[in-house]
């Protein structure tokens, strides 16, 4: 059976309890933090959250891969040595942002840290964004929530860009991760987990779970294992 990680999202937490908050989704047996960051600029509803700030603080409080995925438009060198030095394991940017050679610089510099590196495709880009990216690309990341909805579930025309997205992965760079990210719910997630991805990201499945966050995280998965054997 494949294994598919989890991450657990840190959009919809409390941030004056992260460190414990962080502490007892490693307990409750997530695969990866998933710390979003975002400028003053888009997403006007994370700014100023997660960056190298909230990844040093919670660094001390798992042993987990630590990723920052940041919607910004600005990422210079010092804006990466921070996120390196924060102790995050990966840094995610938003294709649309990074057309060219500032991407590549990125990239670079990202593997002078020893840190992984992923483009986001976010909520109606193209995939055509990363089609000459991806060979070099660790993660290949995908926004699928949608926006007619109220709950802001994933949008069921995310399945063609995934299954296409897994195409090109594998013809140019079967190395990298394929993650979706968006709307994710135990009760919604059978479809994506049968486009073959590899990480799922959700944050409001697991800490906004009325039973808290061990009671997220096994739903989860036990949901994850149901789609895979269907």
């Amino acid at each position: 059976m494949k294994q598919i990680k989890i991450a657990a999202g840190l959009a919809h937490v409390d941030y004056g309890r992260m460190a414990d908050i962080v502490t007892e989704a490693t307990d409750a047996g997530v695969d990866i933090i998933h710390c979003d960051a975002a400028d003053m600029t888009d997403l006007k509803n994370m700014q100023l959250m997660g960056g190298h700030q909230v990844i040093s603080g919670i660094r001390p409080h798992t042993t987990l891969p630590i990723e920052c995925h940041a919607y910004v438009r600005e990422a210079d060198v010092f804006f990466v040595d921070q996120i390196a030095k924060s102790g995050a394991n990966s840094l995610i940017l938003p294709a649309e942002q990074y057309l060219g050679a500032d991407g590549a610089y990125i990239l670079r510099r990202c593997r002078d840290h020893g840190i992984s590196f992923g483009f986001t495709i976010g909520c109606f880009a193209p995939l055509s964004f990363v089609e000459e990216a991806v060979y070099e690309l660790d993660r290949l990341h995908i926004v699928v929530h949608g926006v007619n909805n109220d709950d802001w579930t994933w949008r069921e025309t995310a399945i063609p860009l995934i299954r296409n997205a897994r195409a090109l992965i594998e013809k140019r760079n079967p190395r990298c991760e394929l993650a979706v990210d968006g709307g994710i719910r135990a009760s919604n997630l059978a479809k994506l987990v049968n486009e073959d991805i590899d990480v799922l990201v959700a944050s409001s499945a697991i800490f906004k779970h009325e039973e808290g966050i061990r009671a997220g995280v096994l739903e989860l998965k036990e949901a994850i294992d149901r789609a895979i054997l269907s």
